[in-house]
């Protein structure tokens, strides 16, 4: 089976709000079958029946993330159910085969869970389960869910998850198609799941170790803080390190071509436009002769040649002045005519300056084949220099100054790598005494947190059990750290590795708790764990499927009050079969069989007082009207408000 993408949201449901909402509208203000709109009051649930009545706490879900309701649609034997949940404590009870799981898996689901075809109702041709979440606007799933594209409406974020019979899945993400491995990124800080076949979280090592370090509070988070300082510094320092190492010889060829050519046009020494300027001289001297004929006839022409033989060649000077001469004779007639003999005379003067640049240009024009070859020699130089570092002397001289810059870096890399190298063994050490004071820290808030878990397993029973916290550190002879005489492996978060560890009975020796306990014993021992971490490293919503397996009596009770204690932080969703837990819940959902076996829109409800009273009587002796079963049922009520 695998899971694809679809562009088309379900059409139903919260899913089909959010596709409202992709739309341009509204998916908080739509009404859905049977139940209420968001931001309308709390009204009845579906059959009619009034809301649960719980111990009365402190609301709390204020500025918390919380999942607020679920819809579930062809889940096995769940026809189509709605599930409000409060946001402190939600119970769900019911009789065995009724349906209680598919909550769990439901919920697992929309978590990202492997979806499989088998769970699709017989006779359907999908199943599909919808969550709407509150989130607060800096939540990290909020923020996670934004970038990948979905839209949250005043604050919350519609998810869905669609299974076919056929074997495809598609989810989606704030009203958009999404992979379902957005779900389980965002379920990470969202949800904590414990139950029989499914621990998460916090039996992630990684999980563990962060936990642990809230739990300690600022005897390991101010020196973990100067510690993840010193650590990023020191990989910077080390890649730029390796890479300055790595290409040494690099470095050395490419200094070397830099002197060489630097060098080359020292000894040139070019000037900023001198391969224009000695162009044209060259083009001056090899045309010398023809230069100075067509310069001398020109003179000729306008002032006349000494040497000239012809007696009717008349230069153009004396033209131009008998044309001047002419008009002034007769310009009083006219003083049109008196215009243009000013203007003759000015072509006089004007022809006369350019016989005379004439004469002189002749005189200086002059063939010089040795000067001609000394400039064709210091072209063919420049030229030389272009053909490697420039298009011209210009650009030549421009590549010589960035040349020089270069070349003071890279003379400059082994000061640069001596600096480096200190400041790395500087900063190993720091490391070093941080990375120690962290572990110490760590040591004593593990003692701390193992002997109160271990005394919460007291109360859950679990008598016997022992939970404590393993320190391991990792030897790295090549590159650890030296701390306490050992080198070891060291990372960001410093060389600790934290796992948590249960001896379930005495003599036992301490393994991963998720593997020195059973299901049922791993749920408690996980509830406990939750409770003694609820302040430092709390987690909006819970689920904990069979937290009560192999317990009764006064255990059962205990076990209720602890989830009603973490509720007090955080969301808790229990399904139960012990009524002593029931009794501690905010609301109390009851998953209900119709005649034909199926469970259908009516047949999760939230219980009144009376009908709780009912529900725990059922639960505790098997009938509802048992007059003995209700007064314990009404005292287990008691009880629960009392501690509240």
């Amino acid at each position: 089976m695998s899971d694809t993408r679809s562009s088309a949201a379900p059409a139903t449901g919260l899913a089909g709000d959010a596709r409202t909402a992709a739309a341009g509208g509204s998916a908080a203000g739509v009404p859905r079958p049977g139940l209420p709109a968001p931001d309308a009051p709390a009204g009845p649930p579906p059959d009619g029946v009034p809301a649960a009545a719980g111990p009365t706490r402190p609301d709390p879900a204020a500025g918390r993330a919380r999942l607020e309701e679920m819809r579930i649609r062809c889940l096995g034997v769940i026809e189509d159910a709605a599930v409000e949940l409060s946001p402190g404590f939600t119970v769900v009870t019911g009789e065995t085969g009724a349906g209680k799981t598919m909550v769990v898996t439901s919920l697992g689901l929309l978590l990202g869970g492997k979806a499989d075809p088998a769970l699709v109702r017989s006779g359907a041709d999908r199943a599909v389960v919808e969550g709407r979440i509150v989130l607060p606007p800096d939540h990290p799933a909020a923020r996670r869910a934004e970038d990948a594209g979905a839209e949250l409406d005043d604050g919350e974020l519609l998810v869905s998850r669609t299974i076919v019979a056929e074997g495809r899945s598609r989810a989606h993400v704030g009203g958009r198609s999404a992979p379902v491995g957005l779900l389980a990124e965002l379920s990470e800080d969202l949800i904590a799941v414990h139950g029989q076949t499914d621990q998460q979280r916090l039996l992630q090592p990684a999980r563990q170790r962060g936990a642990l370090d809230r739990f300690a509070g600022a005897a390991v988070a101010r020196p973990l803080a100067r510690y993840a300082a010193a650590y990023r510094r020191l990989r910077e320092v080390a890649a730029e390190l390796a890479e300055l190492t790595e290409r040494a010889r690099e470095r050395v060829q490419e200094a070397d071509m830099l002197r060489f050519g630097l060098e080359e046009v020292a000894a040139a020494e070019p000037q900023p436009g001198e391969d224009v300027a000695l162009a044209a001289e060259a083009e001056r001297l090899g045309h010398a002769d023809a230069l100075r004929t067509a310069a001398s006839g020109a003179h000729a022409l306008l002032v006349g040649d000494p040497a000239a033989t012809d007696p009717e060649l008349t230069e153009a000077v004396t033209l131009v002045g008998q044309a001047r001469r002419a008009l002034e004779a007769v310009a009083g007639h006219d003083p049109k005519l008196a215009g243009f003999a000013e203007r003759l005379g000015e072509v006089g003067y004007l022809l006369s300056d350019v016989a005379t640049d004439l004469a002189g240009y002749v005189d200086g024009v002059e063939a010089d084949p040795l000067r001609l070859a000394a400039v064709e020699e210091r072209r063919a130089v420049l030229a030389g220099l272009s053909r490697k570092y420039g298009e011209n002397t210009d650009e030549v001289i421009a590549w010589a100054e960035r040349a020089a810059a270069r070349l003071a870096e890279l003379e400059g890399d082994d000061d640069r790598i001596g600096a480096l190298g200190a400041e790395r063994d500087g900063l190993r050490a720091e490391l070093a005494s941080l990375a120690e004071e962290v572990s110490r820290a760590r040591a004593e808030a593990a003692e701390r947190f193992g002997a109160a878990v271990t005394e919460e397993l007291r109360e859950l029973a679990m008598p016997h059990a022992r939970v404590s916290v393993a320190l391991t550190q990792t030897e790295d002879p090549d590159d650890g750290l030296e701390v306490g005489g050992r080198l070891l492996a060291f990372g960001p978060a410093g060389v600790d590795e934290v796992e948590l560890l249960l001896a379930p009975h005495p003599g036992a020796p301490p393994r991963p708790i998720a593997k020195g306990a059973s299901g049922g014993e791993l749920s408690r021992v996980m509830l406990a764990v939750e409770v003694v971490f609820a302040g430092a490293d709390p987690v909006p919503t819970y689920l904990f499927d069979e937290v009560d397996a192999g317990v009764g009596g006064k255990a059962a009770v205990e076990v209720g009050r602890r989830l009603a204690r973490l509720a007090r932080t955080s969301q808790v969703v229990v399904v139960t079969h012990l009524p002593q837990v029931a009794a501690f819940a905010d609301r109390h959902l009851v998953v209900r069989k119709s005649v034909d076996g199926t469970v259908t829109s009516s047949g999760v409800v939230a219980l009144d007082e009376a009908e709780r009273v009912s529900e725990l009587s059922r639960m505790l002796a098997g009938l509802e009207d048992s007059e003995l079963g209700r007064a314990h049922a009404e005292e287990l009520l008691r009880t629960a408000r009392a501690d509240a």
